[in-house]
């Protein structure tokens, strides 16, 4: 497997392959999926609630996605980087979108942006392309814009919902976008845009006809106790692995167990005479 571009990805949605995408917010964790093959890492804001303990995502500040972004942009070979553009870094004016697009790609090695929304950000999305920065679209639930929306609800479910949604990704899709999320979104709804646009669609509670589906590698493998979405499946469940080790570590600190012998280093007894 060699690079992943956005080339590689229309491809896949010409050929009828699957594109997989995960999260990763550190350099560890970015590793063992760019060894695994999957074709894009997402630095997601969802940053805020799975590694910085906030409520949503709106406390996110584009200084904690450009960190932990660099510290992704580190560990990968072929993988594709998508650095999330945080709330508020794109809405107040289309040169500070393209300035802080600008450095995700300069400053923390990204390969692409993406930022959420449908017709109204299609002007920030030229300007951001017109600066040679591909941009992945989100549509469906945004949670930034969770209090707009009234929490975080199923979208697209009656007539006229859906044929905005429908109408944001040809949107999205005519401003250049290489690819669109689709988030929370009834399936056949899912499957329809995904017939209808040339970009591939990538899912998250989107139904199984998405061109490619992504997860949040925290809930995916059981390391986070928070509120875990219907549309997530477990692959592992660390959360217990993790906290027998942490204890099984406690028990034998306090009972003199570890370290061992094979875990210690010695010196010579001539030298330790003579410092007696």
């Amino acid at each position: 497997m060699g690079k992943v571009t956005t080339a590689t990805l229309k491809a896949k949605k010409e050929k009828g392959e699957k594109i997989t995408m995960l999260t990763s917010y550190d350099y560890a964790t970015a590793a063992m999926v760019d060894e695994a093959g999957i074709d894009m890492i997402l630095v997601g804001d969802s940053l805020g609630m799975v590694v910085l303990g906030y409520e949503n995502t709106l406390s996110v500040t584009m200084e904690d996605m450009l960190h932990h972004t660099r510290a992704v942009s580190r560990a990968v070979k072929n993988v594709m980087v998508v650095g999330d553009m945080p709330f508020l870094s794109y809405h107040i004016s289309r040169e500070e979108a393209v300035r802080n697009a600008g450095r995700f790609i300069q400053e923390a090695g990204a390969h692409a942006v993406k930022l959420e929304g449908g017709k109204e950000r299609v002007g920030t999305i030229k300007a951001i392309l017109d600066a040679q920065i591909p941009v992945m679209g989100h549509i469906g639930l945004t949670p930034q814009s969770v209090n707009q929306l009234g929490g975080f609800k199923v979208q697209g479910k009656d007539l006229e919902t859906a044929r905005m949604l429908i109408e944001d990704a040809k949107a999205l899709e005519k401003a250049g976008v290489f690819s669109i999320v689709l988030e929370c979104v009834p399936t056949p709804l899912a499957k329809k845009i995904t017939e209808e646009v040339s970009v591939p669609t990538i899912g998250i509670g989107a139904g199984p006809y998405c061109d490619g589906q992504v997860l949040v590698i925290n809930d995916m493998l059981g390391m986070f106790k928070g509120h875990i979405p219907k549309f997530v499946k477990k692959y592992a469940n660390l959360e217990p692995v993790i906290r027998e080790a942490l204890l099984n570590y406690k028990a034998e600190v306090e009972a003199g167990v570890f370290p061992g012998k094979e875990h210690s280093f010695n010196m010579s007894d001539d030298v330790l005479e003579k410092l007696y």
